[in-house]
């Protein structure tokens, strides 16, 4: 019997994947939470097998959740289940440790498959995070940052606007704004939040 943990903050969502899996001779819902936090407590307590997790709640995200449980019960295998493919959500979940990616628009028979092969450790991914994946993989290696590049990054990845980056490097906003252009151009993300992402998945950020 696979014991799953379902972890999403809209009731309607969890209930509908409580219905679907109700009738499944092999799976049992053990419980739901409504964010990362409850999520990683209940999933402990519970003695669950698969957690089903959503990536955008309060209190806690799903990848900080998939980190804490990753870290505390690794024997515990966790689905993404979201509505987002894009590289700054599929990404650091991946990375993060979730053995799975699906997209809440999956089928029933998809996502319970997905399911019973997260719980034998076998990864599942979407078909658009797959090619998301290979587009990452295939992309060629661009110029290294500058030092320069890399003090503005670590500064936006601080939380650091660009005036006050400006303020702490001693340039003008202008040139701020121009080490973002080129940075998003080498990292091929389109915005800072993106940019602190793929740095991180990169390892030019610790």
């Amino acid at each position: 019997m696979i014991r799953l943990l379902i972890v999403d903050d809209h009731p309607i969502v969890r209930g509908g994947l409580r219905a679907a899996f109700e009738t499944e001779p092999d799976i049992e819902v053990a419980g739901e939470a409504a964010n990362g936090r409850e999520g990683v407590e209940r999933a402990a307590a519970l003695g669950v097998d698969v957690v089903l997790m959503d990536l955008r709640m309060p209190q806690m995200n799903g990848v900080a959740a998939i980190i804490a449980l990753r870290s505390s019960h690794p024997e515990i295998k966790t689905l993404v289940l979201t509505t987002f493919d894009g590289d700054a959500d599929v990404l650091p979940a991946i990375e993060a440790g979730a053995t799975g990616y699906l997209l809440k628009d999956a089928p029933t028979e998809e996502l319970l498959r997905a399911v019973r092969a997260a719980a034998a450790g076998e990864p599942v991914l979407s078909p658009s995070v797959a090619g998301l994946l290979m587009g990452q993989v295939r992309r060629p290696i661009k110029a290294t940052l500058t030092d320069r590049e890399m003090q503005v990054l670590t500064l936006v990845a601080d939380g650091a606007s660009n005036r006050q980056a400006a303020a702490k490097l001693f340039i003008s906003e202008a040139s701020i704004k121009t080490h973002l252009l080129h940075i998003y151009d080498k990292l091929d993300v389109r915005d800072r939040a993106a940019a602190v992402g793929e740095a991180y998945r990169r390892g030019l950020l610790s």
